[in-house]
């Protein structure tokens, strides 16, 4: 985290006249008709791009778009975007049909002062995710500035991200990615406590890294979703047919013990709402040792809802991962709900991370009571461990 101070900022870097190359994360939803579907992402990095278009920079911008094969893919061009960026901008966008060639050097050298164009999907190239030193070189021969203001993929060395940068006779971080940067240095270095962590989703082994990092910050740790029920199951309780690792339940016990020397306080599920299957449209609720054979458990009970609820109007600091439970089905969304409204009521300072933490978030209303919502998932989950994460240890002086 002390890379901090010796990050750039784009605000202390001279644009006027320059060639600019921005990494962006513009990697946004499509709906079937190819439109975007949600320009958040888009949105959050319009003040980075604002300010080169004031200060008279030729910005150059690129980002991924979902997961294409290293080929082109008509369906995952950045076409919409540049035209979603362009309404948003009340400017041009110039797309470039292509990631680097003599196509995009032209365009490149065409531009003015204060216009933009925007590469094609970075991930049509195969050195994109390779962080293939040619592409890298070929990339930052665009420009005269490296910028990166794309978060979500920093925890990524590809070219964009970790091979552009070795090249470039200026890099700084963008207003997005310096945000995320001080808002989990001040997380994890110098937090106001009690801290709260709220761990959900599907796997404990996706957070291993993550539940020992915080056992050593937290003063309380609040666990959902079907993560919770290996822990459950660590305790002797029946979970049915619910989605649980049973080859972890020795590491859940060794977090409960962990927490139990550090005084940490760590909170379970006490009831919870089940159902015969995934697909079911109602659920019931019962009492954690109530749990039957058959019984799926999809979400905390009101009593779980409560107390995990008790423990986020005490804490001071407040960090969040991960869905209580199915909450892309109604019967199943009240636990995630009932969090999602108890940390916009807290007076806290609470950072929020995760595509599925963000989205219970924005679909409960209260995305603006949130002090900080994390742009990337899978980055700030790397942070929390206390990885340097490569798209920001390339911008290093």
């Amino acid at each position: 985290m002390g890379l901090i101070d010796d990050i750039t900022s784009l605000e202390d870097v001279d644009l006027a006249g320059k060639r600019v190359f921005m990494r962006v994360d513009f990697n946004v939803p499509l709906t079937p008709a190819g439109e975007v579907a949600d320009d958040t992402r888009i949105r959050k990095a319009l003040p980075s791009i604002q300010h080169c278009m004031k200060e008279g920079a030729r910005l150059i911008l690129a980002s991924h778009l979902g997961r294409p094969k290293g080929e082109p893919d008509p369906k995952l061009s950045m076409e919409p975007v540049a035209a979603r960026l362009a309404e948003l901008l009340g400017k041009p966008v110039t797309l470039v049909d292509e990631v680097v060639g003599d196509g995009a050097k032209n365009r490149v050298q065409a531009l003015r002062e204060g216009e933009v164009l925007l590469l094609e999907n970075l991930r049509f190239h195969p050195g994109e995710k390779k962080n293939d030193p040619q592409l890298g070189k070929d990339l930052a021969a665009l420009c005269d500035v490296y910028v990166n203001d794309a978060f979500g993929t920093a925890h990524r060395a590809h070219a964009s991200t970790a091979g552009v940068p070795m090249h470039a006779a200026e890099k700084a971080a963008g207003f997005l990615m310096l945000r995320e940067l001080q808002v989990f240095a001040e997380l994890l270095e110098s937090p106001d406590h009690p801290l709260v962590a709220l761990l959900g989703g599907a796997k404990v082994s996706d957070k291993i890294l993550v539940l020992r990092s915080l056992l050593d910050r937290v003063d309380a740790l609040c666990i959902g979703g079907a993560m919770a029920n290996t822990f459950l199951l660590a305790q002797d309780y029946t979970v049915g047919k619910s989605l649980v690792e049973s080859d972890k339940v020795d590491l859940a016990k060794d977090i409960m013990a962990g927490a139990a020397a550090r005084k940490v306080a760590l909170h379970l599920p006490t009831d919870v709402v089940v159902a015969d299957s995934l697909e079911a449209e109602s659920g019931r609720v019962v009492a954690i040792a109530d749990v039957g054979a058959q019984d799926v458990i999809l979400d905390v009970g009101p009593r779980t809802r409560q107390s995990f609820a008790d423990v986020v109007l005490r804490a001071k600091t407040i960090f969040w991962n991960g869905p209580m439970g199915l909450f892309e089905r109604a019967a199943f969304a009240e636990g995630t709900f009932a969090l999602a409204k108890a940390v916009a009521q807290s007076e806290a300072v609470s950072v929020v991370g995760g595509g599925d933490s963000v989205s219970a978030i924005n679909q409960a209303g209260v995305a603006k009571r949130i002090h900080h919502i994390s742009t990337g998932g899978g980055a700030s989950l790397e942070l929390v461990q206390g990885k340097i994460l490569p798209g920001v240890a390339a911008l290093g002086k």
